[in-house]
């Protein structure tokens, strides 16, 4: 099965990479997740200020949230320049190696010339640049001018115009997105300390993890659909090889994974590149480049039939009528439902919480 996927001149063994964030902060780290046989390495975002970053700043709510504080890296740039990078170009062989850079025009004018030779490309973190669209077509201009590597702009939830996003930073020159950031302003609360449990200064953190998958798939989506030539990372909520399908379809050529290993484990790097060519045989595609090549469907219907429901496969929990909004199911003498035509309003979500899939539409 042929997991590889290439993009402005990189080639990557398979789609997996980290994310920015303190799983890739130093040399060591990266060194082992190349090890663990990721496709690409993504080092944490490098800025021109030393990062004041309160403690304790990350919290892990169940398996599927990463709240934190964080900042960019711990470390000055002359440790990346004279120490890391040294080390990771010697080491990394053919890994491709993007540089996380952040944040502003003035940022980019000292970062891009000191790190390029070490850099296969480039991910810009906007995070505080703000949404107008000059001025972020300012700041990718000034990247251009200083590097001819791929470099790919990473847009936050907070801009409101993801397609625009993509139209301003394809016009002045960048080659694609990275699609999400972390997911802010939030807050979690230690009620028993009456305090909140992890914060900036203003109180706040921001989310990561599975939670966000599915904004960061749409987002994915629009960007492809506005700019189908820009190449897209999709960043946010990967857990599974199942999820770096489901990215792929929606337009992205790589993913990044970070939260989930932190939540879940950091063996599940080399567990989704060991599961991702039988979930892709599972599918159908016969490569990674068939999903990216596949145009993803959207069956959107208005017609009205009622469920139907395998009595054989029914487990007869009632989770159906329990959870039902529109009081229309019922359950018959063998605790089977049956569904009430005046009350159902063919909504879905009976068949897709039934446990043992027993209701069909």
């Amino acid at each position: 099965m042929d997991l590889s996927t290439k993009f402005d001149g990189l080639t990557l063994k398979n789609p997996l990479m980290p994310a920015a964030g303190p799983l890739v902060g130093d040399a060591e780290k990266l060194l082992w997740l190349k090890d663990q046989g990721l496709g690409g390495l993504v080092a944490k975002t490098i800025s021109t200020k030393d990062a004041h970053i309160p403690h304790p700043c990350i919290i892990g709510e169940g398996n599927n949230a990463i709240f934190n504080c964080e900042l960019w890296t711990e470390y000055p740039k002359e440790k990346w320049i004279n120490e890391f990078l040294p080390e990771l170009k010697a080491k990394k062989g053919d890994t491709p190696l993007i540089l996380s850079v952040g944040y502003t025009k003035e940022d980019m004018e000292v970062l891009i010339p000191l790190l390029d030779e070490f850099a296969d490309a480039f991910e810009v973190s906007c995070h505080y640049v703000g949404t107008d669209h000059e001025k972020m077509g300012e700041v990718v201009r000034t990247i251009r001018s200083l590097t001819s590597k791929p470099f790919y702009m990473k847009i936050s939830p907070h801009i409101p115009d993801p397609a625009g996003f993509a139209h301003t930073i394809k016009q002045n020159g960048a080659n694609g997105v990275v699609a999400i950031n972390s997911l802010g302003p939030s807050m979690v609360i230690d009620v028993e300390k009456r305090q909140m449990a992890c914060s900036n200064d203003k109180g706040f953190v921001w989310m990561s993890g599975p939670v966000v998958k599915p904004l960061a798939l749409a987002t994915v989506y629009t960007i492809k659909q506005a700019e189908p030539s820009l190449t897209v990372i999709g960043v946010g909520g990967v857990a599974s090889a199942k999820d770096v399908i489901e990215f792929l379809l929606a337009g992205a050529s790589a993913v990044g994974m970070l939260s989930a290993p932190m939540l879940r484990g950091k063996e599940l790097y080399a567990k989704i590149i060991a599961d991702l060519p039988k979930e892709l045989e599972k599918y159908g595609f016969k490569s990674v480049q068939d999903v990216i090549n596949t145009q993803l469907k959207n069956a959107v219907t208005y017609e009205h039939d009622m469920p139907s429901v395998d009595a054989s496969k029914c487990s007869h929990c009632q989770l159906c009528a329990r959870n039902c909004p529109y009081f229309a199911i019922d359950m018959d003498e063998n605790r089977v439902p049956k569904f009430n035509p005046n009350k159902c309003f063919r909504c879905g979500l009976c068949a897709s919480k039934c446990p043992v899939k027993a209701i069909k539409f």
